[in-house]
């Protein structure tokens, strides 16, 4: 009976320690934007990075929005996060996001 707990006990510890360490990064859109197959409202996201998928949250409605990246590993960390886009036929598109603190980068 104590094995059972202590197992469960480890198991859940865990799961925390490994929730805890998906790290969201804030982000505002100031004009309606392209990101990926997305199209995002201006607004203030939250953004999580699962695997090769990106997930932007409205931090308004907390309406989630997922689609694909590719995510890269530079050599040099970033000190904030930045959106880098372009406006191509008069709509503004994401063409990579730095995360700042890290040496992460997302490319759409």
């Amino acid at each position: 009976m104590k094995l059972s707990t202590i197992l469960l006990t480890g198991i859940l510890a865990l799961g925390a320690i490994s929730i805890a360490s998906a790290k969201s990064y804030d982000i505002v859109l100031s004009s309606p934007s392209k990101a990926g197959n997305l199209q995002l409202k201006a607004g203030e996201y939250r953004l999580t990075i699962s695997g090769n998928k990106v997930v932007f949250t409205d931090v308004e409605t907390t309406k989630s929005y997922t689609t694909d990246v590719k995510v890269e590993n530079t050599t040099a960390k970033f000190d904030d996060t930045r959106v880098d886009s372009a406006q191509e036929g008069g709509a503004a598109v994401i063409k990579d996001i730095q995360l700042g603190g890290s040496k992460t980068q997302i490319d759409f």
